[in-house]
């Protein structure tokens, strides 16, 4: 048992600072987790940015607090989060949890903790005092800064199992990675991978009377490059009697990003946020999977990884090895014929419910 599950605190603050796609992947199952062990606690949670919007979507009776100013100088960023340590000493919190990885949330941890303030999770492996002093003296390496395996510690138990190759172990979570960092690093063990945002409405309907509704959310790739064949994707899925939307056309606020997504049969992305969006939504996704590995996200369906496509990965070539490289990125008239597919099972298991 971890020193978090083992307090029962009156007034809590979880730290997740992220991206928003973060919070509805990981930081919004933790609230739940801890709105559900601790049901009397008043529970407030600290995010940066636009992730706010998901919390306040999600769970419109939490406090959300935001650091809306994230400085990338290094120096400015350390006065912004002094500044956000002070309000937080403000508020008088038994238990102060941070499932943040990421230097600046570790470093205003171990800031708290220095103070003498209730603190567990992920903090700095030195002392504020120390940590300056370097800075001083210029001392302070750049690995130090950059490498969490460098500059976190932390109080829950089994939060080595971070830094392990986990997808070639024995234990392949059903969640992929939220569920592992969650449940086998911070010790979660109960927790309920709950992500789920009530738009309100039921996701698309699946019929022979209806057009399938296929989302292309490919604006966003976390392998490095985006896929370039999604203009004739679309054309060989609307050949074939689907109706398409492109993420990349929409101005959607969040929320309405999200609805539309719950009024989808199926959202086609490479790794990047989408996933987790259309997880909260009930929507069905295909991963392009690239050179990503899909245990990480484990999606509903995913295609093969493959090595770095060379045409399109941002390789540099030479005019001759241009001429020569081969596409390795998925064809387009290939991969409709495998959405059709899909949206058939989908719909066959829909009638059989």
């Amino acid at each position: 048992m971890t020193k978090v599950a083992a307090l029962s605190p009156q007034k809590i603050l979880i730290i997740r600072m992220l991206s928003d796609s973060d919070v509805v992947a990981i930081g919004l199952p933790a609230l739940r987790f801890f709105k559900q062990k601790f049901p009397e606690a008043e529970i407030h949670f600290l995010s940066f940015g636009q992730a706010a919007g998901v919390l306040k979507l999600a769970e419109p009776e939490t406090d959300v607090k935001v650091l809306e100013y994230w400085p990338d100088d290094f120096f400015q960023a350390m006065e912004a989060f002094l500044g956000l340590a002070e309000d937080i000493i403000g508020e008088t919190y038994s238990q102060i949890v941070n499932l943040d990885t990421a230097f600046m949330p570790c470093f205003l941890a171990r800031f708290l903790q220095d103070a003498g303030e209730p603190v567990g999770g992920n903090y700095l492996s030195i002392s504020i005092q120390t940590l300056l002093d370097k800075v001083k003296d210029q001392s302070l390496q750049a690995d130090y800064v950059n490498v969490p395996a460098t500059y976190m510690l932390s109080s829950f138990f089994t939060m080595s199992r971070w830094f392990s190759n986990w997808t070639v172990g024995d234990y392949l979570p059903e969640g992929g990675y939220p569920e592992f960092y969650l449940k086998q690093c911070c010790g979660f063990g109960s927790i309920t991978m709950d992500n789920r945002i009530d738009m309100n409405i039921q996701p698309g309907a699946r019929n022979e009377t209806k057009k399938a509704t296929v989302a292309l959310c490919l604006s966003q790739s976390d392998d490095g490059y985006i896929y370039p064949y999604s203009k004739e994707l679309a054309l060989a899925l609307q050949e074939a009697g689907c109706k398409v939307w492109f993420d990349r056309d929409s101005n959607f606020e969040l929320s309405g990003l999200l609805r539309k997504l719950a009024n989808s049969d199926l959202v086609v992305c490479k790794a990047s946020a989408f996933k987790w969006y259309a997880d909260a939504v009930a929507c069905p996704t295909l991963l392009i999977s690239g050179t990503a590995n899909p245990k990480i996200l484990m999606p509903d369906f995913a295609t093969d990884t493959t090595a770095p496509c060379p045409l399109h990965s941002g390789q540099v070539l030479t005019q001759n090895e241009r001429l020569q490289a081969r596409c390795l990125c998925e064809k387009p008239a290939v991969l409709a014929d495998n959405i059709v597919s899909i949206l058939q099972a989908l719909n066959g298991a829909a009638e059989d419910e």
